[in-house]
């Protein structure tokens, strides 16, 4: 009779060991919100959406009103045709510069002031186009070999990261480098720093 009122007890003690532990594991909820896609964002710190856009209005901002653009169309008597090249990630993290690309270039096309061109990779597909048509499209349709539109700058830079960290907070520094590069001369036109400095605290999770 003892032994099964002992093993009773102890099956009521396991019983509140798991009741206790299932209570301290915490439930997540996850929701989900729409909002704006130009609403600024920052949750983790690292570079994002927002950086990348805000950053590319301001420097081709600058780049337009810069003296390298009335110059050209002084001496030339025309827009200047400029393409994007490549942006380098030289920073800590991984950035895909893509979408940093393509808000470069829709300033550039917004702009209304250059003549913008497609990129290599762009043109590759485009020349299999033209080719193709060479044999398959009709006579009236066919657009010609040798007619593309030669740049006569290319857009090129970096984004670089430096962190600083001590227990709890993070600083990191993004630098966004660009640059204007004559085809012709190499000579560059125009150079533009873009610098964007964070600060991430990290809450301590005590147990």
């Amino acid at each position: 009779m003892m032994s099964i009122i002992v093993r009773a007890k102890r099956l009521v003690f396991l019983a509140m060991i798991v009741v206790l532990a299932l209570g301290a594991c915490a439930t997540s909820s996850r929701t989900v919100q729409r909002t704006s896609a130009d609403t600024t964002t920052d949750l983790s710190g690292r570079w994002n959406d927002t950086d990348s856009r805000l950053v590319a209005e301001e420097m081709i901002g600058d780049l337009m009103n810069s003296a390298w653009l009335s110059n050209f169309s002084q001496e030339e008597g025309r827009e200047p045709v400029v393409i994007v090249g490549r942006v380098r990630n030289l920073s800590s993290e991984h950035i895909d510069t893509t979408p940093f690309i393509k808000d470069i270039e829709r300033e550039l096309v917004n702009s209304g002031r250059v003549t913008f061109v497609a990129s290599a990779e762009e043109r590759a597909a485009v020349r299999d186009e033209r080719m193709d048509q060479q044999t398959e499209a009709s006579p009236e349709t066919i657009k010609r070999l040798g007619e593309e539109t030669g740049a006569d700058f290319m857009l090129r830079g970096s984004i670089t990261s430096q962190t600083d960290a001590v227990e709890g907070q993070r600083a990191v520094l993004y630098q966004v480098d660009l640059e204007l590069i004559n085809i012709e001369t190499n000579e560059k036109a125009w150079i533009n720093t873009k610098k964007i400095k964070k600060v991430i605290e990290q809450s301590r999770t005590r147990w």
